[in-house]
């Protein structure tokens, strides 16, 4: 994909200006949502929490999202974006949005796996080889299914997958090249159970760690390496703490955005309407903009000092079926869930 001229101002902004500190202190002091003068207050003021830096593609099409439907609505419904886990952690603001804490919270699907556990099914090792067959997948019958199992959680999940890429190896001590570098490999992992058991499966010491305290962990040797998309690794200055990047492709995760039910519910049917459509409207934008990215990110991490490494993902995903990873999980995803899945990638395992 070229880049065009939006997706080249969020390269920028990923990867040029500010350092990480002055973004987050920028972050906390002030929310994304800008100030817009009214003759009256919102009848409805949500706030949407996410985890990532404020650069991020995530943050800039929520913030445009949100700035339309303050305008589409008469000022009715306002929301604030709060970036880089300014009102929590993941698992803290999962407990937020199920509480009422927080009415609006983008978390990865990995994650939410840790309440609802088939929502990790998108993260199965070595599933996805291209995006197409990702949006076959999350667009149709099994993205459908996952939302009404996040619907029984007690949450509500009206808005499409967001893209938070396809995710690669970085490590600062070694080149993971075959399943074989992975033996005894110190890595980090989000607390998501799918990615932990991939890794684990594979020889590699996994350890699930925050991600508000990912960098700390990198730099002070905790783990050795950690994996997240280009996207991520840039956003977060993880080229800082990592020395290698292996493009294993191992997992694509994406994002949804999950709404408190009784606060969506508040809303009258009319604002519930132009909140997902706009919402669904940024998703777009957004997939579009991590695809680009993912293509001119490399070079950027390549002149940041990341050495990249192609590995072929085959020894990997055979490495992977020699163990008991995909008959596991179709045991604990159960037959349905795991049929929509094959009926988007093919036979697994």
């Amino acid at each position: 994909m070229t880049n065009t001229p939006a997706s080249k101002g969020l390269v920028q902004g990923l990867t040029h200006g500010l350092t990480r500190r002055t973004l987050l202190t920028a972050a906390a002091a002030i929310p994304l949502a800008g100030i817009i003068t009214r003759a009256r207050a919102a009848e409805f003021t949500y706030k949407l929490a996410t985890g990532q830096d404020p650069s991020h593609p995530v943050n800039k099409r929520a913030q445009e999202a949100a700035q339309r439907i303050l305008e589409a609505t008469s000022g009715r419904l306002e929301i604030k974006v709060f970036p880089a886990n300014q009102l929590g952690s993941d698992t803290d603001l999962l407990t937020q949005v199920r509480s009422g804490g927080v009415e609006l919270f983008n978390l990865s699907a990995s994650i939410l796996a840790t309440l609802v556990p088939v929502s990790g099914i998108v993260n199965t090792g070595f599933a996805f080889p291209d995006y197409d067959t990702v949006w076959k997948a999350v667009d149709g019958g099994l993205g459908t299914y996952i939302r009404e199992q996040i619907g029984k959680a007690g949450l509500v999940a009206p808005i499409k997958f967001w893209d938070n890429g396809f995710r690669q190896v970085t490590s600062s001590t070694r080149e993971i090249k075959t399943p074989e570098d992975m033996k005894g490999f110190k890595i980090r992992v989000p607390p998501a159970p799918m990615l932990t058991s991939v890794f684990k499966s594979l020889g590699a010491g996994a350890t699930p760690i925050n991600f508000n305290e990912l960098y700390s962990a990198l730099q002070t040797k905790v783990v050795e390496g950690q994996e997240n998309p280009l996207a991520i690794i840039a956003s977060a200055r993880l080229y800082e703490v990592q020395k290698f990047c292996s493009m294993t492709g191992h997992v694509w995760d994406g994002y949804l955005i999950l709404g408190n039910r009784r606060a969506f519910a508040a809303l009258p049917e009319d604002l519930k309407a132009i909140l997902v459509r706009e919402f669904d409207r940024s998703g777009a934008d957004e997939r579009a903009d991590i695809a680009a990215l993912s293509q001119s990110l490399r070079a950027d991490l390549t002149a940041k000092g990341i050495t990249f490494i192609d590995v072929d993902r085959e020894p990997f995903r055979k490495a992977l079926a020699a163990t008991s990873f995909y008959a596991d999980w179709r045991a604990k995803y159960g037959n349905e869930a795991w049929s929509l899945l094959e009926a988007a990638v093919g036979k697994l395992g």
